[in-house]
Parts: C-alpha cells; sequence; structure tokens
C-alpha cells in the first residue's frame, strides 16, 4: 500500500475530539458486555461496531441505546493540531495514524460519492469521522475506548479511538497495515445501509421475529465486509480535489491483510480466543470464513450490487 505524499486532505471529512472532555465512559453497565451481544429494542440510537477489545469483546455488532448512558454527541471538536500534523508541508505526516485514517476516510467517502449513486441510484450523504480518546458522547450515547470504532445512525458519524489499532494487532494478530483502512470502509459501510434503508429494515425484521435476530445481524455485518471489498478494488481511482489520486497502489499483499483483519475478527475465531468454544447461536458478525468470503466478494467484482447478503443463505 503506497499512499500519495502530495494529497490534499479535506478537512471537512474528520473532526479531532481528542482534546475535548467526553464524560463518564459506558454508562449503566458495570464494566462490560458479554457475549452475545444482546439485540433488539431501543431507538434508532444503535452504535455498529467492529468489535469490542480491553476485555469486553463485542464482536463489533449493533445494540441498543439502553446499554449506553446519556450523552448527546455536544463535544467541541477542535482540528488545528491535526490540521498542522497533517498538512503538505510536513514530510512526515502518513507516518501519524491520525493523518492515514484521514486519508482513508477521504478514500472511502470518494469512492461512494461516486458509486452509490451510479450503483444504486440513491446520493451520497457524507458522514464525518470523529477521533476520539478515552470515552465519547455521540447520538447514541456514551460511549468508551473499549467499544473500538462504530458507527452512529442517530448522529451519521464514525467514531475511532485510534488506540484500538494496537489492541487488534497485539490481541487479535491483524497488524498489517491495510487492517486500517478495511476497519474505515467497514464502518462507512454500514453508513451505506443507512443512506439505502437497510439498517432499518434490519431492524425491523429483528422486532418481527427476535428469535432470528443474530441472523439478521450477521447479514448486516457481512454485507459492510462486502462493502469494504468493494473500495478496495476501487481505492486507486480515488481522488482528491486536485485530481491527484489518494492511494498510488494497493496490492495482493494489502488485500491478504484486509482478508487475515476479518478471519481475526470472525465470530468464531473471537470466541474460541476468549471463552474456548464456538456457539453458533450467539454468532452476530458471521464467522471468519463468512467474513472473508464477502469481503472477497466485493474486492474481486468491485461491484456492491453484488453484496446482497439477505437474499439466500449466507
Amino acid at each position: 500500500m503506497q499512499l500519495n505524499e502530495n494529497a490534499d486532505l479535506d478537512t471537512g471529512q474528520v473532526e479531532d475530539l481528542r482534546g475535548s472532555t467526553s464524560g463518564s465512559g459506558l454508562g449503566g453497565t458495570g464494566g462490560g458486555f458479554p457475549i452475545p451481544i444482546p439485540m433488539g429494542g431501543g431507538k434508532i440510537g444503535m452504535i455498529i461496531t467492529v468489535i469490542v477489545v480491553l476485555g469486553m469483546i463485542l464482536l463489533g455488532g449493533t445494540f441498543g441505546s439502553g446499554l449506553l448512558g446519556g450523552g448527546d454527541g455536544s463535544q467541541q471538536a477542535d482540528n488545528s493540531a491535526i490540521e498542522q500534523r497533517c498538512a503538505k508541508t510536513n514530510q512526515n505526516r502518513f507516518q501519524d495514524p491520525s493523518c492515514r485514517n484521514w486519508l482513508y476516510v477521504q478514500s472511502v467517502q470518494t469512492y461512494w460519492a461516486t458509486t452509490l449513486p451510479q450503483v444504486f441510484r440513491v446520493q451520497y450523504q457524507s458522514a464525518t469521522t470523529r477521533f476520539f480518546s478515552g470515552s465519547v458522547s455521540t447520538g447514541c450515547g456514551q460511549a468508551d475506548s473499549g467499544v473500538g470504532p462504530f458507527y452512529c445512525p442517530a448522529d451519521r458519524h464514525v467514531y475511532i479511538d485510534l488506540t484500538f489499532y494496537d489492541e487488534l494487532s497485539n490481541r487479535f494478530g491483524a497488524s498489517g497495515e491495510f487492517a486500517a483502512p478495511y476497519v474505515v470502509a467497514h464502518e462507512y459501510g454500514h453508513h451505506v445501509q443507512t443512506l439505502l434503508g437497510t439498517e432499518t429494515k434490519m431492524r425491523e425484521a429483528q422486532q418481527r421475529d427476535p428469535s432470528n435476530a443474530n441472523r439478521y445481524s450477521v447479514m448486516l455485518e457481512l454485507q459492510a465486509d462486502c462493502y469494504a471489498g468493494a473500495w478496495a478494488h476501487g481505492a486507486t481511482t480515488t481522488k482528491d480535489r486536485d485530481g491527484d489520486t489518494l492511494f498510488t497502489s494497493i496490492t495482493d499483499a494489502d488485500v491478504q491483510e484486509a482478508v487475515e483483519t476479518a478471519e481475526a475478527i470472525g465470530d468464531d475465531a473471537i470466541q474460541k480466543k476468549t471463552t474456548g468454544r464456538v456457539n453458533q447461536d450467539q454468532f452476530t458478525h458471521g464467522s471468519s470464513a463468512q467474513r472473508k468470503e464477502w469481503f472477497l466478494r466485493g474486492q474481486k467484482s468491485g461491484d456492491p450490487s453484488q453484496c446482497d447478503t439477505f437474499s439466500g443463505a449466507v
């Protein structure tokens, strides 16, 4: 993976909340969420994650607002420091995870700004990524770093504590550089699902058929993986406002790193690692094999219309 060192980063893509005071963390939970994740119920304030780490292991699913404290999303961003670090004048800017993730966000959103209307005939609406540290107040409630990266449909923001990637590498062995852009692309896959109405329909299906709530969640998550793969296929075509490419290359080795990350956070892999056994009834994201399969389906086809996980078996 090579990034364009001269890429123009759009300041509207990210908000840096790391200097903000964000409150008391996850409210009323007593220190973590067991497996499986409670599903269904609650307002639209559902957080969609990749994975929970730091001893919580949330598997990257959806959960109701009743599991979170209040939180109004009113923290103030201050981009002055990050804009200085990520300016073109800083020759080492892409050694900074903030700057790299900023570019990933911009590439993913640039991809969908073109692809969503072309493929689904729906206009793309941008979603800001918010970098936070420790804990954060969101439209879905209060969350802390243990939740990992997540998308909140209620305020349509992606939230990332960048220390998550260290945990992903150290605890789950997903250490490749392309793990981070895969995670970002997966979260924006959830934003696309919100724009298309898929997330709402899935939630309604869970309420009608609560005994299969986890199965519907798996469908949603595998589709987000497939959307991430479709972006990976087209990432080298994404450009900044001046028409310069954001990624100058993505190799087969990069794709393999994304696959290894998808496999590392499969439900079966995490259950086996954390409990020593596998219970398919508690799957909320799909097995390692399923996550690999659907990411590669998107990556090989480059066509997000091939990502229909809700028709037939997954």
